[in-house]
């Protein structure tokens, strides 16, 4: 593998680099074989996917994308994440399947890719993605959307295995990503704005052209990472590079979560533990929620106003459950909003951080409500590896999803076939159909 030992800086000194750099290592990691149990496992995540597309296809957003965007994975990329119900890695507090899924998908189409090839991208563009996500710091995520700039790196992985590029060629690939990287939060303040979906689109979509570029002799830096005007340099202050160069068992696709709710990641300890309460405990009276700092900062939102804004509301979302139980999609819709006995609800939820919660973020996502002298606690919201969503919750997840996107029955089981039971050896080709004929 080639190594950079010198780069130049800015004003043209030469600044040690260490060699191998951290994409070279990381490529290494990468160039592993890929087991039957990591296939198993990446099947699950694309049935995921492709529910929440399905449930996201009759969206204002999915119209946009089809007025814009002639190509179907490319408006595929437009609408994993907007439902909120999208697969998330709790430590590097990021989203990998909307971006992961159409660079692989694009790739495959471009390389006529079997079903094998397919999922073996996936599990190196999520093992990619997740690696750099989880060596960003607190500051990063505070400006930073790290779907969006880890993002890169996990397309141009996916796309990279399945073209069959070596170690140096996927290392520079991952050099264009990173060097590209971008995707900032001010996106959290504008409800009206869709550039969130935008950030997960140009990721997975931009992995192509990078892994493609590298491919045919186009390098890219080594060091974008840690070198002295890479990633780290710009967009963090305690970057935390192990993450990215440990030599670990396994593939982190597995210690990847599920979503079972409608809503922010963070919301969704608030609503288990309401969930958990004894019926009638919510009915009357103050309910406070206890979680962790992030959790407050993404969705301390009292009085939402939107669709979007409800999504990440720790108040709407527990007043569902106080007066509706079990939250589906419909009750962050506008008429769930304004539904009297929800807003009244809403009005007796207060939320708090709590230094035991906040002290395990982010290995444990965690959340306390207390209501009616009753009290529960969830340390590990539901979906994640410790607490997971089982097999048939996540089938159960695909029919809802498609039934909401508008689709007949038959569809989820063909997306739910696709998935499980098209062989490795089998042609990719029918997933790319499928998508051109739920987004034509």
């Amino acid at each position: 593998m080639r190594g950079y030992g010198k780069q130049m800086s800015g004003q043209g000194a030469a600044i040690p680099v260490p060699s191998p750099t951290l994409s070279e290592r990381l490529c290494a990691h990468l160039s592993r074989p890929v087991e039957a149990p990591a296939r198993a496992t990446a099947r699950r995540h694309l049935i995921d996917w492709l529910a929440c597309v399905a449930g996201a296809r009759r969206s204002a957003p999915a119209a946009a994308a089809r007025a814009a965007l002639p190509d179907a994975v490319a408006r595929a990329a437009m609408l994993g994440n907007l439902l909120e119900m999208d697969d998330v890695d709790r430590l590097g507090r990021l989203h990998p399947g909307p971006v992961v899924w159409p660079a692989a998908l694009l790739a495959a189409r471009e390389a006529g890719a079997s079903m094998g090839a397919l999922l073996d991208g996936a599990v190196r563009g999520y093992e990619a993605m997740v690696r750099v996500g989880r060596s960003l710091d607190d500051h990063h995520y505070a400006h930073w959307h790290p779907t969006a700039t880890a993002g890169g790196f996990g397309a141009a992985a996916a796309a990279a295995s399945i073209f069959a590029m070596d170690a140096s060629e996927t290392a520079s690939a991952l050099g264009h990503a990173g060097s590209l990287a971008g995707g900032l939060w001010q996106v959290r303040h504008e409800p009206a704005a869709v550039t969130k979906a935008v950030h997960v689109a140009q990721a997975a979509c931009s992995g192509l052209w990078h892994a493609r570029l590298a491919r045919c002799g186009c390098a890219g830096p080594m060091a974008i990472l840690e070198g002295p005007q890479g990633l780290y340099a710009a967009a963090t202050r305690s970057p935390r590079p192990e993450a990215v160069a440990a030599a670990l068992p396994g593939w982190r696709i597995a210690e990847v979560s599920f979503k079972p709710w409608a809503a922010c990641r963070h919301a969704h300890p608030a609503i288990d533990a309401a969930l958990a309460l004894p019926r009638g405990a919510l009915a009357e009276g103050p309910i406070r929620v206890e979680t962790y700092g992030d959790a407050l900062s993404f969705c301390d939102r009292p009085t939402p106003a939107s669709e979007a804004e409800a999504k990440f509301s720790l108040q709407h979302a527990v007043a569902v459950v106080a007066v509706r139980g079990r939250p589906g999609l419909a009750d962050f819709a506008p008429e769930a909003i304004a539904d009297p006995a929800v807003a009244a609800a809403r009005a007796r939820v207060g939320a708090v951080r709590a230094d035991d919660l906040d002290a395990a973020y982010p290995a444990h996502f965690g959340a306390r409500v207390r209501a009616g002298g009753a009290v529960a606690e969830v340390r590990d919201a539901w979906g994640d590896p410790e607490n997971p969503l089982d097999p048939a919750g996540l089938l159960e997840k695909l029919a809802t999803l498609a039934a909401w996107g508008g689709l007949e029955p038959e569809e989820a089981a063909r997306a739910r076939l696709l998935a499980l039971e098209t062989a490795d050896d089998a042609d990719a080709l029918p997933l790319l159909e499928l998508l051109g004929d739920w987004l034509a």
